[in-house]
């Protein structure tokens, strides 16, 4: 079975949903209407179950490259042969005002020559569990998929007479010089499309070029790299729920931290994690709007608990609880990477880290104008009371751990950023809060980590309490400022994760071998590859110690690894290859705040900015 590359994708999206589009011309990983919704194609995870949407010209000797339209989420594809060119343009309709359709939309354009392409629409629904076939209407012109007897979830209209092979649509169209073809996939029952489909097409490239181009012309990011700090940006926005305000980790369910291994997670939902570096990037880029509408969502996550009970690391998009994890044992999985899994069992853990995340993406909300009510304030007071009596104690971490619980240097370093955090809004509104607890509490969180989380022998901060392995956690301690990024001991402590867990700038989360020999501490078979957002905080944190010429090539070397459209995944394998889910909003949040941190300290100097960090 072929398999592209993870890295081979371009990705498309309504801000409900989003689709992947391979480098030749195929959608393969599609979920539909919603991003947490069952799958219409997954052949990037089966080829031969999975189902796809393909348009590929019947030569073979034939070059393909890809490029959205600037400003945009609109990409195209080109197609590029002796005998002629075209190219297939890929959107997912969305109206200056933000509001999604339920379509997903395909033109079709000749440029020269004269190509003879087949286009091949192939859904299997329900995760490939279900093959509805295609119905056609009587001028063959819209096919709807579904049993005879009712209508289907989804339709294809187009402007071309199509043909149904096997339950597929399945036809072959000719393309001279400026013809063009367009075909329309959208739900049957959410705002289809009416009228004579080419004035839709037309009505809806247009209203969707505007409201990218328009969204992107609000950054205020002036800095270098403004190109590929924009295009994260954009990827922000795609992963973001027009309906709700959350932002998921990542398109795309199942896709390797290892291939052939069991490193095989569904990133389609939204970490309270993420909260902190979405709210610090979006707020820096001048995305106000975006940022209220997460820290709204983070809001009713602060509410919807009692006082008894942490706040679970992730959501579904809507804030509901998300459903059991479930393995799908028909699918293949990327070449062959099984089980492949659906819903994520981490939403049970428990994870100390997780109210220092929202805590702090409150009080960065704040810092911009955008407060906290005074219920939201009671609700997270409730929960700072049960951080006071419970934050000492072991967890699963902040990298998901499925092994033992452990006493973390993660979950401690972040409580004590949830305890700090809520001082000072306490302290600047004036709120009635346990003052002594509070402090009591955060002094003693700091004292653990200062003692029993530093090795002597390694000269850092380590991922356990007494423990003697290294964590890329330990780079969020003055991003956070818990320690001066100049401070002797933090020094030291970045030295030996740049030693220990990174080669050439890729940095690992953490090794899963221990130094004292014990394999595979994190519960999981496989070496998982580097971590790309750690590498992009190894990037800030030498920006912030002053060592600037180290960090500027670091982060050049880093974008070296970006996709051709500059999208990353969120791990790199030792060849250089994309791994993990795509695109990833972690690596793309830690990209934007690294080009900021790095581009202050080129224009401030590294000295000036290292010591107002210190």
């Amino acid at each position: 079975m072929h398999y592209p590359d993870i890295e081979s994708h371009g990705v498309i999206g309504n801000l409900r949903t989003t689709a992947l589009v391979c480098s030749d011309g195929s959608i393969d990983f599609f979920c539909f209407p919603r991003f947490d919704s069952e799958s219409v194609f997954l052949s990037l995870l089966d080829p031969q179950r999975g189902g796809h949407f393909s348009v590929r010209p019947a030569h073979q000797d034939m070059r393909t490259r890809q490029m959205y339209l600037p400003d945009t989420n609109v990409l195209v594809t080109r197609f590029m042969s002796p005998a002629g060119m075209a190219e297939v343009t890929d959107y997912m309709p969305v109206s200056e005002t933000g509001a999604p359709r339920s379509a997903l939309v395909r033109r079709i354009q000749g440029v020269r020559g004269r190509l003879a392409l087949r286009v091949l629409c192939a859904p299997r629904f329900d995760y490939a569990r279900a093959l509805l076939p295609a119905r056609l209407s009587q001028d063959g012109r819209c096919a709807v998929f579904g049993d005879p007897a009712a209508p289907g979830p989804l339709r294809l209209r187009a402007t071309v007479e199509m043909a149904v092979r096997d339950g597929d649509v399945d036809l072959q169209v000719e393309l001279g010089a400026g013809e063009e073809v367009a075909f329309v996939l959208e739900c049957v029952q959410e705002r289809p499309s009416e009228g004579p489909l080419d004035d839709f097409v037309q009505r809806s490239f247009q209203d969707t070029i505007r409201f990218w181009r328009g969204w992107s012309e609000r950054s205020s990011y002036r800095g270098r790299w403004r190109e590929i700090v924009q295009r994260s940006a954009l990827v922000l926005k795609l992963l973001s729920s027009a309906d709700h305000g959350a932002i998921i980790g990542a398109a795309t369910f199942g896709l390797p931290e290892h291939v052939g291994g069991e490193r095989n997670w569904d990133y389609r939902y939204c970490w309270i994690r993420d909260a902190a570096f979405t709210v610090y990037a979006l707020m820096r880029l001048g995305y106000t709007g975006e940022a209220e509408a997460f820290i709204g969502w983070a809001h009713e996550r602060t509410l919807d608990h009692h006082a008894g009970e942490p706040p679970q690391i992730l959501y579904a998009v809507d804030g509901r609880h998300v459903g059991q994890e479930v393995e799908l044992s028909h699918l293949a999985g990327y070449r062959g990477s099984r089980p492949v899994r659906v819903g994520n069992a981490a939403a049970g853990q428990l994870q100390l880290d997780v109210l220092g995340e929202l805590v702090d993406a409150l009080y960065m909300a704040d810092h911009h104008g955008v407060s906290a009510s005074i219920d939201v304030w009671q609700g997270l007071s409730q929960r700072i009371d049960w951080w006071c009596e419970h934050w000492d104690q072991p967890e699963e971490g902040i990298w998901e751990m499925r092994g033992p619980r452990r006493d973390f240097l993660s979950g401690r370093l972040l409580s004590w950023v949830a305890l700090d955090r809520a001082l000072r809004m306490a302290r600047r509104f004036a709120r009635p809060t346990p003052w002594a607890r509070w402090y009591q509490a955060r002094d003693a969180i700091a004292l653990q980590i200062l003692t029993e989380f530093w090795n002597p022998e390694k000269q850092a901060f380590v991922q356990t309490r007494g423990g003697d392995t290294l964590d890329a956690v330990a780079l969020l301690m003055p991003m956070v400022k818990f320690v001066s990024p100049t401070d002797p001991r933090w020094l030291s402590t970045l030295e030996a994760i740049r030693r220990e867990l990174s080669i050439d700038g890729l940095v690992a989360r953490y090794s899963t071998t221990s130094a004292s020999g014990v394999v595979n501490i994190d519960g999981l078979q496989g070496q998982e590859g580097a971590f790309t957002p750690c590498s992009f905080w190894l990037v800030e944190c030498l920006a912030r110690c002053g060592r600037v010429d180290e960090a500027r090539l670091t982060f050049e070397k880093m974008l070296t690894y970006a996709n051709h459209l500059g999208l990353y995944a969120e791990e790199l394998g030792p060849s250089g290859a994309q791994l993990g889910n795509f695109p990833q909003a972690l690596t793309h949040l830690a990209l934007i705040s690294a080009a900021h941190a790095l581009n202050r300290a080129l224009e401030e100097g590294p000295s000036t900015w290292a010591r107002e960090q210190g």
